[in-house]
């Protein structure tokens, strides 16, 4: 497959992802990155947050209130993809050592390392059940009992799994995968999509696209799933598993996804902004400049509750606050200094926490945090 320069950053940005966790060496044009991995650990952890020095904050218009980084927990050798249980406040982050790291919301502490499959590189909830599924680069999506804090299943699925969503009104998981990594190590979804049942925690079908995949989202209220990919967002009818449409995108190939389920409204990130779908007539309806200079949007995540949307950007130092109904930047938080790499993203709507997470590259090696950034209204 030969290499596509638009889409360059972001999967320089999953490359990494997956080539940390992996343990493997990469290439990125004149930058050799070498990652040593830590040991795979599954006792209960008393690692503490801090907090964050000196604290900052972005403040928007009246009713969007300032943001406040309050907060980082530390995880071992490293933080990458993140998903949140809204309904017990609990964060899951893939990191290596082949394990996911629980924080309790709470009290912003690890209280537990649960073993998975080697090289997580994604996660998604089940809010219904309290179920976490991990994809991991050894081919598998693992299940955990988020009661328990055990892995109650393995997936086998497609090569190379990448990104993973889930719609909780009918527990199916939703995995694009990849062809593996070319091209001293480009990886990619390959245009296939495994459908897994959670019920019976197996895999049902699968849905073929003719493009590679970028990001994954699901619409729950819907049952309707979106890929962006390099030719646009397809559009997935959930019960048929058929490709019903597909919503041209300007700019750049399109990256990551996220679904404001309470209005409907898909937010893809293009180039430099990010592009504004309507799920009901499934069109461009807007497109958001960001004008953050020297950096592309990387990943984004929606508060449905309030119609925020939340921009982290690929090395750069900040988040930018998009006001969902105005469709309009409103706030823009910076991170502490020093942190300057890609971050993910991930919100909890009950309380209107957003967690960052920060991971580690290169030979700089030690912890990755995840960043804890409060709403004050």
């Amino acid at each position: 497959m030969t290499k596509r320069e638009p889409s360059r950053t972001r999967q320089h940005s999953r490359l990494m992802r997956i080539a940390v966790v992996t343990g493997t060496r990469v290439v990125i044009g004149s930058v050799v990155l070498a990652v040593a991995l830590s040991g795979c650990r599954g006792q209960t952890s008393t690692a503490r947050s801090t907090p964050a020095a000196p604290s900052t904050s972005g403040r928007g218009p009246a009713g969007q209130g300032p943001y406040t980084v309050a907060a980082t927990v530390a995880v071992e050798g490293g933080a990458f993809g993140l998903a949140v249980d809204p309904g017990t406040h609990t964060v899951y982050v893939a990191s290596a050592g082949n394990t996911v790291s629980v924080i309790d919301g709470a009290t912003r502490t690890v209280t537990a390392t649960v073993p998975v499959g080697k090289g997580p590189v994604d996660l998604a909830v089940d809010p219904s059940t309290h179920t976490v599924y991990v994809a991991s680069a050894d081919n598998t999506v693992s299940v955990i009992d988020g009661a328990t804090r055990t892995v109650t299943a393995t997936v086998p699925v497609g090569e190379g799994p990448v990104d993973l969503a889930v719609d909780p009104s009918t527990h199916t998981v939703y995995v694009t995968t990849g062809r593996g990594c070319a091209n001293a190590g480009f990886c990619y979804g390959d245009g296939t999509i495994s459908v897994i049942d959670g019920t019976t925690r197996a895999v049902a079908g699968t849905v073929s696209l003719r493009s590679d995949t970028t990001g994954l989202e699901v619409d729950p209220d819907t049952h309707t799933v979106y890929v962006s990919t390099l030719g646009g967002v397809s559009v997935i009818d959930g019960a048929t598993r058929t490709v019903t449409a597909t919503v041209p995108v300007e700019g750049p190939h399109p990256g990551n996804l996220a679904v404001d389920p309470a209005s409907h409204t898909i937010y893809v990130t293009a180039g430099d902004g990010v592009s504004v779908i309507d799920g009901a007539t499934r069109t461009v309806i807007a497109t958001v400049p960001l004008h953050v200079a020297s950096a592309h949007p990387y990943d984004l995540a929606v508060d449905p509750s309030t119609h925020t949307v939340y921009v982290t950007y690929d090395y750069n130092d900040t988040m930018s606050v998009i006001d969902g109904a105005a469709r309009t930047v409103t706030a823009t938080v910076p991170f502490p200094s020093g942190r300057e790499t890609t971050h993910l993203l991930a919100v909890d709507p009950g309380n209107h926490t957003v967690y960052v997470t920060s991971p580690v590259y290169g030979t700089n090696q030690g912890n990755g945090t995840v960043l804890v950034i409060e709403r004050r209204s």
